[in-house]
């Protein structure tokens, strides 16, 4: 498990950079539901599927990060018994 977390966690700040990429494009795809609701319907559909890939790319460089907080825990000094 250990490995599984170093790999994911090796870089945080590029996770942090691919999180704030799919938050991009979360309002992206916002834009184009609302423009959508506005105008022509048929805006929303590449709004939604926008909407499907940035989710994921949040949830990947969340993971990212996530497993760097989670590998720093595992990791720590625990404090010898006496």
């Amino acid at each position: 498990m250990t490995t599984l977390l170093e790999k994911l966690g090796q870089n945080p700040q590029r996770s942090l950079q691919i999180f704030f990429g799919g938050i991009g494009l979360f309002v992206l795809s916002l834009c184009f539901i609302g423009f959508g609701y506005y105008y022509h319907h048929l805006w929303q559909i590449p709004g939604i599927i926008l909407l499907v890939i940035a989710c994921l790319v949040a949830a990947w460089g969340y993971l990212g990060i996530f497993a760097n907080r989670w590998l720093i825990i595992f990791t720590r000094n625990k404090p010898k018994k006496m």
